[in-house]
């Protein structure tokens, strides 16, 4: 099966030219991406913030002891940043700074993705547009003589490079859309987040042990 599957992929090489070539090269590089960024995503908890989120409903309701133990259950990669704001740092724009930081590192190698989303179906037509200008050579020197194999053959060659390029460039579209919206719930989590802990709704139910003031 392994020694088959070789062969079909070396007769589409042989019939695609070096267009299908460098699109084998960027489906690979896709796939290399795609395997770090779920990895990535899976060690840094994307879309895991169910202890985050009741943390934070903790704090808003009041209950300062109950947000600090659900906060000290998650292992969300926004952990640091809420904990930052709980403990007193008040600069909104600062603690923003320091999620984009953390969103940026999980968002690297999307641009990659979509430049290749974009550019593989151009390549595909660009080894077509090749293909069908050697057909049609091919169809000129046969003269008068002309065998309607020879244009049929040179077509399906042409196309072969469109549908290689087609093929490698919809899973990365929908796989890096996929990596987007988890992105982008992310973030809108992290700002009700921070605005939640900033200016919370409701009193104080049970604070968090402080040091006696000495009065004179």
């Amino acid at each position: 099966m392994i020694e088959t599957l070789q062969n079909a992929i070396l007769r589409i090489t042989d019939h695609g030219g070096p267009v299908v070539l460098l699109l084998g090269a960027l489906s690979i590089v896709v796939v290399a991406i795609m395997l770090f960024k779920l990895w990535q995503f899976a060690v840094a908890g994307v879309g895991r913030h169910k202890a985050l989120q009741e943390a934070i409903t903790a704090w808003d309701s009041g209950d300062r002891l109950a947000a600090r133990a659900h906060l000290g259950r998650s292992r969300s990669y926004l952990v640091p940043i809420v904990e930052m704001a709980l403990d007193g740092q008040g600069d909104a724009a600062r603690l923003e700074a320091e999620a984009e930081a953390r969103f940026a590192r999980l968002e690297s190698g999307f641009r990659v993705l979509d430049s290749v989303a974009q550019l593989t179906p151009l390549l595909g037509l660009f080894g077509t547009v090749l293909g069908m200008i050697s057909a049609f050579q091919a169809l000129q020197e046969a003269g008068a003589q002309v065998d309607p194999s020879i244009l049929a053959g040179g077509i399906w060659v042409a196309l072969l490079t469109t549908a290689v390029g087609l093929a490698v460039a919809m899973p990365t579209s929908v796989l890096l859309s996929w990596f987007e919206a988890r992105m982008d719930a992310d973030r809108v989590l992290a700002q009700k987040a921070l605005r939640t802990v900033l200016a919370p709704s409701g009193r104080p139910a049970a604070t968090e042990p402080q040091s006696a003031t000495v009065h004179a």
